[in-house]
């Protein structure tokens, strides 16, 4: 499958599901959960929906099961909202906020590493140069 559309795919999927999950759920053990990205497989076939679950290891679980039980449903008004041939498999994950955090932490820390630090940066060139003589 093309890149960009892998992209966009699983973007769409990703927006769908959060709004099927936080508004047209009626489930109280999805109340407070929110779809953080879909990964596609390169076939299509397949999709890991990663999702923030705040809570307990027991309140996570608890959300998973309810999302696997509506499993079905997702998949049915994904066909209708999208109009796509086929729709992935998905399989649910579950991240505590502690990883989303320090999975945040980790890219701050990458993002920082790539610039210069405060008392190494470099004068930057003049893009127009002068001439001595004008």
């Amino acid at each position: 499958m093309i890149a960009h559309r892998a992209q966009r795919i699983s973007e769409a999927l990703r927006e769908e599901l959060n709004e099927m999950i936080g508004y047209e759920m009626s489930d109280p053990r999805v109340q407070d959960i929110e779809v953080i990205e879909v990964i596609l497989s390169p076939d299509g076939k397949k999709a890991q929906v990663r999702l923030s679950v705040p809570g307990g290891e027991a309140k996570q679980r608890e959300a998973l099961e309810a999302l696997e039980h509506a499993r079905s449903f997702f998949k049915r008004e994904l066909n209708i909202r999208l109009h796509m041939f086929r729709i992935p498999e998905m399989r649910f994950d579950a991240e505590g906020l502690p990883e989303n955090g320090s999975r945040l932490d980790f890219l701050f820390r990458r993002i920082k590493r790539g610039r210069p630090r405060d008392g190494q940066q470099e004068q930057a060139e003049p893009l127009v140069k002068k001439d001595a003589g004008q």
